[in-house]
């Protein structure tokens, strides 16, 4: 088994911030992870920072405010400061490895009834993020091509394949003559398009009978399942026309279910 990275969360009193990011790396990966936190000024541990990740049902045990100096002599693989004042006051340490500067906005100086859980969101969206990064569990070669956000959005840029996307999410499976009546276009327009949101691993096919009816790559990002459900919701007037076609079809091919 290989051995853990280390990673030390610094702000300037280590009391809400850095508390929460350790508690939130040990919760999201603790495998691969161990996670330490300290401040330049440390006070006491903020008991709203506490209520937060008790709200999430994120484990506080253990934390206590430090300072860096006490930390001066250990090794971390990742050195991640929190805001810009920690950047600055917290003296380079000689055991460290990568340095990697957030900047989160301190909850304590916020009007807001809900800046910790607010600012424990944001951290925890961050640290996912850093994980999937510095663990490596983005592996090209087991996501499909759908995966590269380029290769997704200039395959979305044009209209008929967007109209295309937004039709298969909306009714699950469509066939040639089902998006051909919908958009009022001819076959081999229809059939080239489709062709291209294949091969940018957005759709497969699957044949029934006569019949060939695509459907969203079942292996897709959920980032992008997300955006196509969110801009579907959001823009059904966009659609309308395409939509009603659709649903006054006739004879649309019956449909036998997929296997599993």
């Amino acid at each position: 088994m290989s051995q853990k990275k280390r990673v030390l969360f610094l702000c300037v009193a280590n009391s809400a911030r850095s508390q929460m990011a350790e508690a939130l790396l040990r919760h999201a990966d603790p495998e691969h992870f161990e996670a330490c936190s300290a401040g330049s000024a440390p006070t006491a541990v903020d008991s709203r920072a506490l209520a937060a990740l008790a709200e999430l049902g994120i484990a506080a045990a253990g934390l206590y405010s430090k300072s860096v100096d006490e930390l001066r002599e250990q090794s971390f693989d990742y050195v991640i400061t929190l805001c810009d004042k920690s950047a600055l006051e917290c003296l380079a340490l000689p055991g460290a490895g990568e340095y990697i500067a957030w900047n989160f906005a301190d909850p304590a100086t916020s009007n807001q009834p809900d800046a910790y859980r607010k600012t424990l969101d944001e951290l925890r969206a961050r640290i996912n993020l850093f994980v999937r990064l510095k663990h490596g569990q983005n592996d090209a070669s087991a996501a499909p091509a759908a995966s590269n956000p380029t290769a997704i959005f200039k395959c979305l840029a044009d209209e008929t394949r967007a109209r295309i996307a937004l039709l298969v999410t909306l009714e699950q499976e469509l066939c040639v003559c089902e998006l051909t009546a919908a958009l009022d276009e001819i076959q081999p327009k229809i059939s080239r398009h489709l062709a291209l949101l294949r091969s940018c691993g957005l759709l497969e096919d699957r044949r029934n009978g006569q019949w060939v009816y695509y459907r969203l790559q079942p292996q897709l990002p959920e980032w992008i399942t997300g955006i196509l459900k969110q801009t579907l919701e959001a823009n059904a007037e966009w659609l309308r026309e395409d939509i009603e076609r659709l649903w006054q079809m006739r004879q649309r091919p019956e449909r036998k279910p997929a296997c599993a």
